[in-house]
């Protein structure tokens, strides 16, 4: 069973895709930046702001599939900037304090942000939904 998953929580996609989709005990949530969920506008900033502001999109996302970010089992992580590495991974640690999953961090041409993060999820039995 394939279930989109769409939040006022976190902003609306930008393009042809969906927040996330739930498929066979796992959320794909889709590559997040750093956008405000009520006004759908980027709060662009330095590396770490971004990166909060785009983990706790990713956080109400998961929430809304049944997930957390204690569920996460694998992140991708795209830089404009690699060199900005280490803040990133600062403010990425106090998301993930404890055995954190899987990551790939790459430099990647991105328009105007400066992060931009996408995760998969297990989705619990029984979780709200």
């Amino acid at each position: 069973m394939r279930k989109v998953v769409r939040t006022s929580e976190a902003p609306r996609p930008r393009g042809a895709y969906s927040q996330a989709i739930v498929a066979d005990g796992f959320v794909f949530v889709a590559g997040q930046g750093a956008a405000n969920p009520q006004t759908n506008e980027l709060e662009l900033g330095d590396i770490r702001s971004e990166t909060r502001r785009t983990l706790e999109n990713i956080r109400a996302i998961l929430e809304a599939a049944g997930s957390s970010l204690g569920d996460v089992v694998r992140v991708g992580v795209f830089l404009a900037d690699i060199n900005d590495f280490a803040a990133m991974n600062e403010v990425y640690g106090e998301f993930f304090p404890e055995d954190p999953p899987a990551r790939t961090t790459v430099g990647a041409h991105l328009p105007k942000i400066k992060v931009e993060i996408d995760c998969i999820a297990r989705v619990r039995k029984g979780r709200k939904r």
